[in-house]
């Protein structure tokens, strides 16, 4: 990842005040379609991309997974997942995502959440990800939207009494790098197009088995600024599947850098 903004005390705080940080999975808009995603982790061997808090790693073992890995940059994330989400089962370390080791077919079933839109180049990542699944495993992706990290920074236009009125989007075929306004702070991300993200997907040996643009939970519209996540999407979900025959070489003969343990 190409920053450690969430080291930062007061942007930490601030985090530490959204509804998903502070509710969990529960407190956030698109478990109810993320969820139904996953599937019988039952004996699994789980990776965590990017693993903030611990909130689905926590999932993973309390669905039966035999051992999870949650890895993230952020000392402080990992600090508050050991403390919020500890279990036997659960393994957490300091690690970025291009810097882990990505050990050639152990895992059964491996998630991002709210993390590749960090990372630039995302079919190393997904070579990467290829090559650690076992045959037939599972890529689980939440991944902030196209047309969200294409819009102006990322923020609406408002009217004179400062309702939202519509969100611009421009420079949407140049990927690449975007700062934007994240909860008090400047943030570098980077902005995929749809294209890139699904394609690097099928071109990296998966299979696409689901996507779908997030929607808010029904049950929380009555949340202040929810009913406005419907006029346009904010997260992309994707199932991918590693097929037993495409998984392209290059995968499995790429060196990773290894983490401290």
């Amino acid at each position: 990842m190409n920053n450690n903004i969430y080291d930062t005390e007061k942007f930490f705080d601030e985090y530490a005040k959204m509804s998903r940080s502070r509710e969990g999975l529960a407190g956030a808009g698109e478990w109810h379609q993320f969820r139904s995603m996953f599937p019988d982790l039952t004996g699994f061997k789980v990776l965590d991309l990017g693993c903030g808090y611990g909130w689905h790693c926590k999932y993973a073992a309390e669905q039966g997974a035999e051992s999870v890995l949650g890895i993230d940059q952020s000392e402080k994330m990992i600090r508050e997942a050991e403390k919020r989400n500890a279990d036997a089962r659960i393994t957490y370390r300091i690690c970025g995502l291009e810097e882990y080791e990505y050990p050639a077919g152990i895992y059964d079933c491996v998630i991002s959440n709210l993390a590749l839109h960090y990372i630039e180049d995302l079919d190393s990542v997904y070579r990467n990800i290829c090559r650690t699944l076992k045959p037939g495993g599972t890529f689980l992706l939440n991944i902030e939207h196209p047309v969200f990290t294409a819009g102006v920074n990322e923020d609406w236009i408002y009217n004179e009494e400062g309702t939202p009125r519509y969100w611009p989007i421009d420079d949407y075929y140049y990927p690449g790098e975007r700062t934007t306004l994240f909860l008090g702070e400047r943030v570098k991300k980077y902005h995929h197009t749809l294209t890139q993200i699904l394609m690097g997907l099928i071109n990296s040996g998966f299979e696409l088995k689901a996507v779908e643009e997030a929607v808010p939970d029904p049950d929380m519209m009555d949340v202040p600024g929810m009913r406005d996540e419907m006029r346009r999407p904010m997260m992309l979900l994707v199932k991918a599947v590693k097929s037993e025959t495409k998984c392209r070489k290059s995968a499995q003969n790429m060196a990773g850098v290894n983490c401290p343990k």
